[in-house]
């Protein structure tokens, strides 16, 4: 039999904030959302070239679960955005700009998995969701998960 959920799912609808308000929270979202590609491919590089000692699009297109058409696209994304060059037949590499954003969102991913864990999450599904939150949190708010943990 499954757990009972503890949360309220039949909860009031809140006020509405203002409407400015509320249009600068959803703009900060689309914003998160149209970088966190950029982020993850920058974070799942380093982390191949840490690992395995380079980073092949065939490698970074089976880790992401996406297409090798998808992960050549992103990557050249990558590459206009002056994160990341690549080589014919040595794969990818990241700029010193796209190292610093990969450590920087490594970082925060590890943030958001240890703040996850300490408030009861299991590991896995910790790692899971940190996915998602990691992109959308607000410095302060990271900020805010750091001090609850000791780190600040």
């Amino acid at each position: 039999m499954p757990k009972s959920k503890t949360y309220k799912l039949d909860a009031e609808p809140a006020d509405l904030p203002p409407e400015a308000d509320q249009a600068h929270r959803f703009e900060k979202a689309r914003s998160a959302q149209a970088t966190a590609l950029l982020e993850d491919y920058a974070e799942l590089i380093s982390d191949l070239i840490g690992t395995e000692g380079e980073a092949r699009p065939t490698d970074i297109a089976r880790r992401l679960g996406v297409s090798h058409a998808t992960a050549i696209k992103s990557i050249a994304r990558l590459k206009r955005e002056g994160l990341a060059t690549s080589k014919l037949y040595r794969g990818v590499f990241l700029t010193p700009a796209g190292e610093m954003l990969a450590r920087r969102v490594r970082a925060r991913h590890r943030l958001v998995v240890d703040l996850l864990v300490a408030v009861g999450v299991p590991q896995d599904a910790a790692e899971v969701d940190a996915e998602g939150i990691e992109h959308h949190v607000s410095e302060e708010s990271l900020r805010a998960f750091a001090k609850f943990l000791g780190r600040a």
